[in-house]
């Protein structure tokens, strides 16, 4: 894998640790979160948005939605690994789809699905993309071409048939 594709596919990895299991024996769903968002993090390095872009700019990344999807259990000590596609952006917003895998296995364990605001952090306003990091966005969208949209993306949650409905 080329190093603009592996940009473009954003990779993270990590391991289940101990503090992350719950009483079922595996990851807790808080974690998953945590997870999926420390691959933003490192995501957001690679656009420019460091903690130094943090402070000289006084603006900053703000998730306004987010949901997640758990396919399967991971357990302690597990590896996984996390691919991050920018579904789309514009000059304020950036949409963002996560996959989680086991590392060794293979298997899909989770999704993650943001909506993110860049954010004036003086004003607590929503702003626009500096130039910088818009043009690191275009250039990681165009080596994501040929990407397909994840058939996960944009889900709702709905009983089809509830006994109970509002």
């Amino acid at each position: 894998m080329s190093d603009s594709k592996k940009q473009a596919l954003s990779i993270s990895s990590g391991a289940v640790i101990p503090e992350w299991i719950d009483i079922n024996g595996h990851m807790n769903v808080a974690y998953y979160v945590r997870a999926f968002d420390m691959a933003i993090d490192e995501q957001w390095a690679g656009l420019g948005i460091t903690a130094e872009y943090i402070a000289n700019n006084k603006a900053s990344t703000f998730s306004v939605e987010c949901h997640i999807t758990y396919q399967r259990e991971l357990k302690i000590d597990e590896e996984f690994y996390i691919t991050s596609l920018i579904l789309g952006y514009d000059a304020k917003r950036i949409h963002l789809f996560q996959r989680m895998f086991h590392k060794k296995k293979a298997f899909l364990a989770a999704t993650a699905e943001w909506m993110n605001l860049h954010v004036d952090l003086d004003s607590r306003c929503v702003s626009e993309w500096p130039d910088n990091v818009f043009d690191a966005l275009r250039e990681i969208t165009i080596n994501q071409q040929g990407e397909e949209y994840p058939e996960e993306a944009g889900k709702k949650m709905i009983i089809k048939k509830p006994i109970y409905s509002l």
